[in-house]
């Protein structure tokens, strides 16, 4: 592999889109990048979800800075043995793989919590093992609080969800929600599982610990489906004239959206000056948030076309109405990190990437 190594990046899910954004992003910052990803996610959602594609444009632009293992994270040995190869030369362990769908996660719970819990798991003792000074970034996300936020006096606007403007999360939900007492899904209470040991290992080992809890991400290098991947979907579906189905509340349902490269800028703050044990809720607050039919109004204008959508009344079980995180808190310990993708941006960025792929479909 070369001469010697002075600092190095793992990334598990670097083939997915938070993990190829952080691949990219840490081997312009002068680190060499280890990516561990299986493509599992083509297992859980078909051949159009496949990561492989982005795999190999990681190692045709990153070049020889970047190391690929096709390892299932649900395999200590395996875990070990990558982590064994580098030793104390890890610096920044970036886990960004998981079973990431709430409907997959019904249909298989014991696959779901092997990937997500036991993932992360195996990930941690072996950060603990062979790099226990590097900075453990964990991606969570909101869905460990379930449908927590549908307690909160929720407002019915023309295209959207509100909550009331005295209310103590109207700038977003802060990490003082409780994520007890409330229905989570099998994938929300599993990414909670690892959420919690995340923590765990920065306040009982000392770990340089992070989970850092998402809501709707999206960029350029996202393997969307119909069952994760929303907004890059959505422009897939208008774009290539596929039927897309809105469930419950009107589709009014509210999401704050961010870019994959504004989040990986958080984590490299993060690594710089690690706080063991920290949870961030981040994300791109009331400014970049949209609602389901207003995103569909959005494609529209962007494509051109009509989309090719119906509505069901169901309420999907466990499902927030509204969702937007109050991120006051990292920028408060991180004051240089800043957004910098607004919400015409990210949907033009994912539009020009799907015109791309799926244009020829119609």
């Amino acid at each position: 592999m070369g001469g010697h190594i002075l600092s190095v990046a793992i990334v598990s899910g670097s083939g997915g889109l938070v993990g190829s954004e952080a691949s990219q992003r840490f081997a312009a910052a002068g680190y060499d990048v280890v990516g561990i990803d299986n493509d599992m996610r083509r297992l859980f959602f078909g051949a159009d979800a496949s990561t492989l594609w982005n795999v190999d444009r990681l190692e045709r632009s990153i070049g020889s800075g970047y190391w690929h293992f096709s390892v299932d994270i649900r395999n200590r040995e395996a875990v070990r043995d990558v982590f064994r190869i580098y030793g104390r030369e890890v610096e920044v362990v970036v886990h960004a793989a998981a079973q990431p769908s709430r409907d997959w996660g019904e249909r298989e719970p014991s696959t779901d919590f092997a990937v997500n819990a036991l993932g992360t798991l195996n990930l941690l003792e072996a950060t603990r093992e062979f790099a226990p000074e590097a900075s453990f970034i964990f991606t969570s996300t909101s869905k460990v609080y379930g449908d927590a936020p549908n307690s909160l006096p929720l407002i019915e606007l023309d295209t959207r969800y509100d909550i009331e403007s005295g209310n103590r999360y109207h700038a977003g939900i802060r990490e003082d929600m409780s994520i007890d007492a409330c229905h989570h899904g099998v994938f929300g209470a599993s990414k909670a599982a690892a959420d919690l040991m995340v923590q765990e290992y920065g306040r009982s080992f000392g770990l340089n610990t992070v989970c850092f809890r998402t809501g709707t991400l999206a960029g350029k290098h996202q393997s969307a489906t119909s069952h994760h991947g929303l907004l890059s979907y959505l422009m897939r579906c208008v774009i290539s004239g596929t039927h897309f189905t809105v469930y419950g509340y009107k589709g009014k349902q509210v999401r704050d959206l961010m870019h994959a490269s504004d989040l990986v800028t958080a984590f490299i703050e993060y690594s710089k000056n690690p706080r063991p044990a920290e949870v961030y809720n981040i994300g791109g607050g009331r400014k970049i948030s949209f609602s389901i039919v207003e995103a569909i109004d959005r494609v529209q204008a962007l494509t051109g076309k009509q989309m090719n959508w119906s509505y069901l009344s169901v309420m999907r079980a466990g499902d927030a109405i509204w969702w937007i995180g109050d991120s006051s808190k990292f920028e408060t310990h991180y004051p240089k990190w800043v957004l910098t993708r607004n919400l015409d941006m990210i949907f033009e960025e994912v539009h020009e990437m799907n015109v791309d792929r799926w244009s020829e479909a119609t």
